[in-house]
């Protein structure tokens, strides 16, 4: 069973039926025992940092995540869920998140009025290294991305894929181990996204 995690927000109904496309049955669910449970979990990403790590730690999730992912459970962080694998995060007045991943998310700050923030809509992608999780993606390939803050890991090892924007050239994707995480909306990129969901569906670890 998969389990995509509700933390009172994320787009959880389009990554649920992004599932249902590739033909994957999924659970959302607030339950931390349900998620320990689980054999892959999604964590969906919609809304900002500091509310994500109080519902975390309200819903008494924040102890279920770091159990399935110490042991071995495979893990996918979509854009939010992304950002609260992170030491800290800029947004909110500065957030301290979950600690997974080494580093910061950081604000773009553009020196190019062309560049806005939030970035809205699709980008390149470009894989820094082979991984299943792109297994018949192209180098290049476009994701959708809706986002004002980007990973900045401290470790590169942590580093999948990269993107640029507003003069940054940001990791998009990141994994180590079980988890993988995509600062792009896997559920809203069209065939590649699709394709992405399934490589993470059949990846063993």
């Amino acid at each position: 069973m998969i389990a995509i995690v509700d933390y009172r927000a994320g787009n959880l109904t389009s990554v649920q039926l992004a599932c249902e496309t590739i033909g994957v049955e999924t659970c959302i669910t607030q339950d931390p025992n349900v998620v320990r449970a689980a054999d892959r979990v999604i964590f969906p990403g919609v809304g900002a940092a500091g509310a994500a790590m109080t519902s975390i730690r309200e819903l008494q999730l924040e102890g279920a995540i770091r159990d399935i992912i110490a042991r071995g459970t495979p893990f996918l962080g979509i854009c939010v869920g992304t950002q609260i694998l992170f030491q800290r995060s800029e947004e909110d007045g500065g957030v301290d998140c979950l600690g997974i991943v080494p580093g910061e998310v950081r604000l773009f700050r553009p020196s190019q009025r062309t560049d806005k923030v939030p970035q809205i809509g699709w980008n390149q992608v470009h894989p820094t290294r082979q991984h299943p999780l792109f297994a018949g993606i192209a180098d290049g390939s476009e994701f959708y991305f809706v986002h004002s803050y980007y990973p900045a890991p401290s470790d590169s090892t942590w580093v999948l894929g990269e993107t640029e924007y507003a003069g940054v050239r940001f990791a998009s994707v990141l994994g180590r181990n079980n988890v993988v995480a995509t600062q792009f909306h896997t559920e809203k990129s069209g065939k590649s996204g699709l394709t992405l969901l399934q490589n993470f569906v059949t990846w063993q670890p």
